[in-house]
Order: structure tokens, then C-alpha cells, then sequence
């Protein structure tokens, strides 16, 4: 289970060993760059805490999400459907860093807001039918470091990456088929971190 840091990465190289690819391109924003995007996005984005149906039941979660994109597409996942709010200014430029450092293009994006270590995310795949198949999910961190682990669905080997702030993951290809991932809690994490994840809504009938 390698864990990966700034110092021995190389952009170029895949870090998923096989049935799949992720690209960690680390900082591409400077920390006063990201702390004042940071501050923005705890201010000006309109958070919901995140809900999930479990036995029929709405179960809702501290942890708070938001959905932006091209248009108001709608999301399903975890069996609640959301409808995506307008861009800001903010977010769009956001957007294009992240484009033009991974070259991709996305049309919407999933914020995740943790508020201290005690909040993660269980081991789930990215693979709802909205989203295009085998296309790119960009992972953009700001705020706190938290550990991000890959899981493969067949074999459990694991590959464990540290999310530095203001830096860029970006998973593509038959990743979301083939490996799990998470954000495990951490109770000496005591600060916030945001996770924007650009991603790419197939057409829809609005």
C-alpha cells in the first residue's frame, strides 16, 4: 500500500498498477491562492448537508455537498436526485485551471465540504449512469491534507495517496469499474478541506 508524496511523483506516470488510470499533478495552486479559494467556497456556495436513502429511510449526514454545471442536469446518487445550480465566476475559473492542467473538459462539478477529520467518505465507484462512461473526474483539494485511498474491487490491493492543498487528482479510463475509493476520518484533522470533482454529465432532455 505505497503512499505517495509530492517529492518522489511524477505527472506522467499512472498510479493505479492496472484496470485503470489516476494522475496526481499535485499543487497547482499556490497556498495563499488556495486558502483565499477556500474561504470563498465556505461563504459563497450554497451547501446542503448530503443525504442518503438506507432501508427506505432519509439518513442525513454532516457532511455538506453542493452541485453546479453547464445546465441544470440532474444527479442521482446515493438515491437522492439534485439539479445543478448556475456557475459562479469563482467556480468557472476554478474550472479552467483544472482544464487546462489536465487537459480534459468537464460541464459540471461535485463539492464535498468536510468540516474537521471526523467526516469521510466510505469506499464507493463514481459509475452513475449520468456520468460519462470512462470519462475524467478531476479532483481539485483545498484546505486540510487527507489521505485518499484506491481499493481494487477484485483483488483489495490498495494504493494510499496523500491530497495536498491546492492540489489535483484526476482519475480517468475504467478506474470507476475496476477500483473503489475513500476518504478515511482522521480525528487529528481539525480544519476543513473542500474537494471540487469536475466531471462530465452526459446529454439529457431538460
Amino acid at each position: 500500500m505505497p503512499l505517495l508524496f509530492e517529492d518522489n511523483l511524477n505527472n506522467s506516470e499512472n498510479l493505479i498498477p492496472y484496470n485503470g488510470e489516476a494522475y496526481y499533478y499535485g499543487k497547482i495552486f499556490k497556498t495563499d491562492e488556495s486558502d483565499h479559494y477556500l474561504d470563498y467556497l465556505l461563504n459563497h456556495i450554497n451547501w446542503l448537508n448530503d443525504q442518503v436513502i438506507i432501508y427506505g429511510k432519509i439518513i442525513t449526514a454532516r457532511r455538506m455537498v453542493a452541485w453546479y454545471g453547464d445546465n441544470p442536469y440532474r444527479y442521482t446518487y446515493s438515491k437522492i436526485t439534485r439539479e445543478a445550480l448556475p456557475w459562479t465566476d469563482e467556480l468557472l475559473f476554478l474550472k479552467r485551471r483544472v482544464e487546462e492542467t489536465s487537459g480534459e473538459t468537464f460541464n459540471s462539478c461535485l463539492l464535498n465540504l468536510y468540516h474537521d477529520g471526523t467526516e469521510g467518505m466510505g469506499w464507493h465507484r463514481d459509475n452513475e449512469t449520468e456520468l460519462l462512461r470512462e470519462g475524467a473526474i478531476a479532483s481539485l483539494s483545498l484546505g486540510a491534507e487527507r489521505i485518499f485511498n484506491f481499493r481494487h474491487v477484485k483483488t483489495t490491493e490498495k494504493v494510499n495517496i496523500l491530497l495536498e492543498n491546492g492540489s489535483l487528482l484526476v482519475m480517468k479510463g475504467k478506474t470507476q469499474t475496476y477500483w473503489a475509493h475513500q476518504i478515511p476520518i482522521s480525528k487529528k484533522i481539525i480544519s476543513p478541506r473542500i474537494n471540487l470533482t469536475f466531471r462530465t454529465i452526459r446529454e439529457q432532455i431538460l
